[in-house]
């Protein structure tokens, strides 16, 4: 695919970027060049080949969801974390109301 100085401008008005004439003229055969690269792209034969998100394989490292019934680590029942609180209603934290 062929890029002309317009639409290099156009493209260039769209994406809020000033250019020059001369700055448009040496542009044009490098996006047509990007194009063409792009166009190669789509004639490889991709069948098989699943999708992946990054070139490296990874996993997502997950702790088992447990309920720690330690107080001192973080867990206990509601009623022990609540007795810390300053001020509790309906088993939650109450604030003060904030409006700016």
């Amino acid at each position: 695919m062929s890029v002309d100085t317009n639409t290099v401008k156009k493209i260039a008005s769209l994406a809020r970027i000033a250019t020059t004439d001369d700055e448009a003229a040496r542009l044009a055969p490098e996006l047509g060049n990007i194009l063409g690269w792009i166009e190669q792209l789509g004639e490889v034969d991709t069948t098989g080949v699943e999708p992946m998100t990054a070139v490296i394989p990874h996993t997502h490292r997950l702790r088992d969801d447990v309920v720690d019934a330690d107080p001192l680590t973080g867990g206990g029942t509601r009623e022990e974390l609540m007795a810390n609180a300053p001020d509790a209603e309906h088993g939650f934290f109450t604030v003060p109301k904030v409006i700016e």
